[in-house]
């Protein structure tokens, strides 16, 4: 089973700053691995248009529906009351720590920073929060919310998400391919320093004098990373005080 990993964008057609079929091709160009669809407010008809304008531009079996209904595709992404769909290949839930998994194969995690999309909506966990969260849920887990800086993918990727999942930055964007771009590399420079976590801590070497190069100074600063969570809550806490990566 593949699930959701990487850049993962949400669509949200009425704050995209272009048509929305150009924004998730940007976005793809960008890096974007999967697309979530979302315009819950259209009928059946319009929507399943759109699923299918989406499925044209995004990569095979990259494309999910949020809510159970998936328009004729395979994969959903539900809602914390939503029903597992029967005959679905794929299932992921919103989950804020007591929704039924059964039959779920990734979550998201939310929100992990305060986000404009939804004012007041939290407290935001941060990245360790989000972390310490998921490892209660036993599947893989997205970071979603307010996700809208290199420095904040790296971080969630430190804190061993298997992706982030952005919408109101990509579909903001006046250069969405571009900010795409930003967050996946980033993000994929914090995940092959988490992946070589391997015992002990070795520490960080690069963060203290400053995470100041865009997703190569994220890969810098993480690749001193060597060991156990440790070494990964002291990446965390050197990102926030070397400030945000640019």
């Amino acid at each position: 089973m593949v699930t959701p990993g990487g850049l993962v964008v949400l669509t949200d057609r009425r704050s995209a700053a272009r048509p929305l079929t150009e924004v998730v091709r940007a976005v793809v160009r960008g890096g974007a691995e999967w697309v979530i669809l979302r315009e819950k407010d259209l009928g059946y008809a319009e929507r399943a248009a759109v699923f299918g304008q989406l499925r044209s531009v995004v990569p095979p079996g990259r494309l999910i529906v949020a809510g159970p209904d998936p328009l004729g595709g395979a994969a959903v992404h539900l809602a914390g009351g939503d029903p597992v769909p029967a005959g679905v290949e794929l299932v992921g839930r919103s989950w804020h720590g007591t929704e039924d998994l059964s039959g779920v194969d990734y979550v998201t995690i939310s929100p992990v920073y305060p986000t404009s999309s939804k004012p007041g909506y939290g407290p935001a966990l941060g990245a360790p929060g989000a972390a310490g969260a998921a490892s209660r849920a036993g599947v893989p887990w997205l970071a979603l919310g307010g996700i809208s800086s290199a420095g904040q993918a790296a971080e969630c990727a430190a804190a061993g998400a298997a992706g982030i999942a952005v919408m109101g930055a990509v579909m903001r964007s006046p250069d969405p391919e571009v900010t795409a771009r930003e967050l996946s590399e980033a993000f994929a420079g914090g995940r092959e320093a988490f992946s070589d976590v391997c015992g002990g801590s070795a520490g960080v070497r690069e963060v203290s004098s400053g995470v100041r190069g865009g997703s190569s100074g994220g890969r810098a600063a993480f690749s001193a990373v060597r060991g156990g969570f440790a070494g990964v809550r002291e990446v965390l806490s050197g990102v926030r005080e070397a400030g945000e990566v640019r």
